[in-house]
């Protein structure tokens, strides 16, 4: 069509489009009948031969005959009957709307204004002559009964009739554009080899298609407009399975998974089911679509998924061929297909969707959940009925839970407190990056055999200075240094064999006493004596303590006597082979040890190893040899499990664990038995369970590791310069080699041994020895801790910088 198209209406009635390039070619003929034209003055056609609205709409004078300046077209007479003719102004050379308007009544007129085809989908507005105040208001049927759709009084002003037409542009003409495609869509669904079922927000249904009868056993009459809960379920779902796919659906998110369906006949199928919700008018979901699909037996095992001979293409399914063919396209990097199932086009793209079907349904119905993600779940099902300042908290608290870092505090001082920071960055991370050239090797040869060792001594061998320091052992304040000194800085051996005979470590194992002084032996010829603090000294200290804490009542009750075995051993090994360097040193100088554990937990991993290589090697040093390998077994993942617990990257997550899991619920069982008069102590099952004994050592482990502060307050100050010049001895070694500086701190010409006390105590200490008070009941402990804490701020608040040392240890 050419530009200014035109609408004419002829003496007959007969409306026609003509162009003004071409003569007389109707395009959309339209015939209206006597009776209905009678009461009309004219009428607005809509077509959908265009595709914009236009923009401006021009009348023309039926007056004298005359040649409008600029118009392109030439109004003509055509007889008593003249026309009026409207022509619209759009940015294309067709037809988007038009109106027409008679000039009288047209006597000739007749026949249906829907009698052709073109006309099923255009959208007719009666216009007819306004109602003066003292006549009735005229019925709409007539008009509704010859084919029009709507009705509008006469008006003589352009912006009304414009108005009109853009609100029909937006009403009655898309709807209208929407429904002429039903028919195809409803055909293609027809003929879908997919189950089909369509619902209403309710879960009412509303459709389904032949393939749904079919492979449910139902007809259409039996289920249209009742809602899915009037049919009965297979048990053989999950009992939250519903709600899980509910609570998805319900915030606008597509559900896919397997689905297990009860047929008319009462038999149970396997479905592949994929729920869409249909967002409508607002962003409120209006439907939901289910696309189902029966799972073959091929589906229940870990093949590749091929067709079955029964699944052959013909033209009925064409369309779904096509699809496949195309979705093959589109996700050829996430699927991968098995090329010996390829033997054609169309097997390819049904073995693909099948794959996909099946990948998805092994996700879905996983037996594993991980309690994190049923904490979510029942998080996203109270959302539902919550009022809305409710569910926002809530979906805070989601985006907590879905992080990584769930037990590890935001250290809101980092820019404030460098103490703070470079210990936190020090100690709890794996290491910034690893340099390349730069390689750490440790200087000190791993101790294999202990034939220069001297013959191992009984414990009724003990000299007599030592036997009396080891007289205080089951005290809190004895003193380990002093006990280091006696033994030329060999404690551990000595310790070990009084608190181990204690426990009956011997008789549990099964292995003589020999054998015991033998391991203790290597073991403590493995630590390094030349380290400031991490030497046997500080591992004989850790064993005094978790031996301590395996003697209060409510310790000692919630543990067998394999739980204290692995404790006992865990402390002992617990630092072995220590190079004196933190694993961030390790990572960025690319050790041979960090490389070896993929520069996680690396110290940690190592000293496990190590001790139960060393023991292994040398049968007069096995003290496991003797066990059932069941129970060797048991003890062996107890004690790795402690030493893996003094790597500081978890120390949040052990610390929350045991606080919620051990701590709150012995509290609020008090609490209750405290309400009503009961003086019964709280259930056995909360300290007893297997998991919270694995945080009970866990965390056990952990306070002997770091016991210093709680220590009486000349022990803590010793301690406290040990682990600073281990800290300065890194930081000198990092600055020689070019690595990066993990705890710029820790430099000692400029470093505060009371701030960085302060800070450790403030970060990592007081809330770990409250919750571990709060299970043992350690009063002396944090007695010791708030004097050590208010002598190091004294000392900070002095400005003292650090503490200085002679060589015999004085201070």
């Amino acid at each position: 069509m050419g530009c200014a198209p035109s609408i004419h209406v002829s003496q007959s009635g007969v409306i026609y489009c003509r162009d003004s390039d071409e003569s007389n070619s109707p395009h959309q003929t339209t015939t209206i009948s006597q009776g209905t034209a009678a009461t009309l003055h004219g009428l607005f056609i809509k077509t959908d031969a265009a595709d914009t609205i236009p923009s401006v709409l021009t009348y023309q004078s039926r007056y004298p005959p005359a040649v409008r300046t600029g118009s392109r077209k030439e109004r003509k007479e055509t007889g008593p009957h003249s026309c009026i003719e409207a022509e619209t102004q759009t940015s294309h050379t067709s037809i988007k709307m038009c109106c027409i308007v008679f000039a009288k009544e047209d006597s000739q007129s007749d026949g249906s204004i829907r009698a052709t085809k073109p006309s099923e989908h255009t959208t007719i507005l009666a216009v007819v002559p306004r109602v003066g105040p003292d006549q009735e208001e005229i019925s709409v049927l007539p008009l509704l009964h010859a084919g029009f759709n709507r009705r509008f009084m006469e008006n003589f002003s352009m912006i009304a009739c414009y108005n009109e037409l853009i609100q029909i542009e937006h009403g009655e003409v898309r709807s209208q554009f929407k429904l002429r495609s039903c028919n195809s869509i409803f055909t293609a669904l027809d003929h879908c080899q997919e189950a089909i079922e369509i619902t209403s927000e309710e879960h009412v249904i509303q459709y389904v298609n032949p393939a749904f009868e079919r492979m449910m056993g139902y007809h259409k009459e039996e289920l249209l407009g009742k809602e899915l809960t009037d049919f009965p379920k297979s048990d053989k779902n999950r009992a939250d399975l519903l709600d899980s796919i509910n609570t998805c659906i319900k915030k606008g998110k597509e559900w896919q998974g397997i689905y297990y369906a009860r047929r008319k006949s009462g038999d149970t199928i396997q479905q592949h089911v994929k729920v869409t919700p249909v967002i409508g008018q607002g962003g409120k979901i209006r439907h939901f679509v289910s696309i189902k699909k029966q799972c073959s037996p091929a589906d229940n095992n870990k093949q590749i998924y091929k067709i079955s001979r029964d699944e052959k293409f013909s033209g009925d399914n064409a369309l779904t061929e096509s699809h496949s063919h195309s979705f093959r396209h589109k996700n050829r990097r996430k699927e991968s297909v098995d090329v010996r199932s390829i033997t054609s086009r169309s097997s390819d793209a049904a073995s693909l969707q099948n794959h996909r079907y099946s990948s998805m349904a092994r996700i879905h119905t996983m037996t594993i959940e991980a309690p994190i993600t049923k904490v979510i779940n029942i998080i996203n099902a109270a959302q539902e009925n919550s009022p809305v300042t409710v569910a926002e908290a809530l979906d805070r608290v989601l985006e907590i839970l879905r992080t990584t870092e769930l037990y590890s505090p935001q250290l809101g001082t980092k820019d404030e407190d460098p103490h703070t920071s470079d210990l936190v960055g020090g100690l709890m991370s794996d290491g910034l990056r690893r340099l390349s050239g730069n390689e750490y090797v440790f200087s000190k040869n791993i101790h294999h055999s202990h034939s220069h060792l001297s013959v191992p001594i009984t414990i009724n061998d003990v000299p007599p200075r030592i036997a009396q320091l080891l007289d205080n052992e089951d005290s809190w304040d004895f003193n380990i240094f002093e006990l280091e000194a006696v033994t030329h800085k060999r404690p551990l051996v000595y310790l070990g064999l009084k608190i181990f005979a204690c426990f009956g470590v011997c008789e549990f194992l099964n292995c003589s006493e020999a054998t015991l002084r033998s391991w203790l032996q290597i073991i403590e010829a493995n630590y390094h004596a030349s380290n400031a603090y991490h030497n046997s000294t500080h591992a004989a200290d850790v064993l005094h303590a978790t031996a301590y804490f395996l003697k209060k009542e409510n310790v000692k009750t919630c543990l067998d006597q394999l739980d204290k075995i692995a404790a006992l051993i865990a402390a002992t090994v617990h630092d072995i082979d220590h190079p004196g360097r933190t694993n961030s040193f390790l990572c960025n100088a690319g050790s041979e040890l960090a490389l070896l554990y993929n520069d996680t937990a690396v110290l940690e991993s190592h000293h496990s190893a190590l001790a139960f290589q060393l023991t292994a090697k040398d049968n007069k040093c096995n003290i496991f040899k003797n066990m059932d390998r069941t129970q060797y077994r048991t003890l062996r993942q107890a004690i790795i499990d402690m030493v893996l617990a003094t790597e500081m990257t978890r120390h949040f997550e052990h610390v929350n664990k045991f606080v919620n899991s051990i701590n709150k619920p012995i509290a609020a069982e008090e609490n209750n038995s405290n309400s009503e008069g009961s003086d019964c102590e709280c259930s056995p099952g909360i300290k007893n369970s297997p998991e919270n004994r694995i945080l009970i050592k866990r965390m056990m482990i952990k306070c002997a590791d770091v016991a210093n502060p709680c220590r009486p307050l000349d022990m803590c100050i010793e301690w406290a310069g040990r682990i600073s010049e281990e800290y300065f001895a890194q930081t000198d070694e990092e600055k020689i080699q070019g690595l990066p500086v993990v705890m710029p701190v820790f430099d000692r010409n400029t470093c505060s041994i009371p701030k960085s006390q302060i800070s450790f105590i403030d970060y990592f200490i007081t809330d770990m020895f409250d919750a571990w008070d709060a299970f043992a009941h350690l009063p002396n402990l944090i007695q010791h801790l708030t004097e050590n804490y208010k002598y190091w701020k004294s000392l900070d608040e002095l400005k003292c910088k650090s503490l200085r040392y002679s060589s015999d240890g004085n201070k």
